[in-house]
């Protein structure tokens, strides 16, 4: 009983090359994904009604929006090589 919520973030490496990173945020509630921010795509996409409205406000904050593009920038970029290793 109770509600579940879980945010996860993964950088996903297609290449050597720091311009294939892509980063990705789910948001799940209730084991079901209500929004994605995908790097590759730059903003938030809802996957429920919940999800829909959340990411419309989102995607109207550009701080928001910086904020997801930094983690990119401070997590998976300086990790890659490890990545690779």
């Amino acid at each position: 009983d109770g509600y579940f919520h879980h945010m996860m973030r993964q950088c996903r490496y297609s290449s050597k090359d720091l311009q294939g990173i892509e980063l990705i945020t789910s948001y799940v509630f209730n084991k079901v994904e209500d929004i994605r921010f995908n790097s590759t795509v730059g903003k938030y996409v809802g996957y429920t009604e919940h999800g829909v409205k959340n990411a419309e406000a989102w995607n109207s904050d550009a701080g928001i929006l910086a904020q997801e593009l930094g983690e990119l920038e401070r997590v998976c970029k300086p990790n890659a090589a490890i990545a690779y290793s």
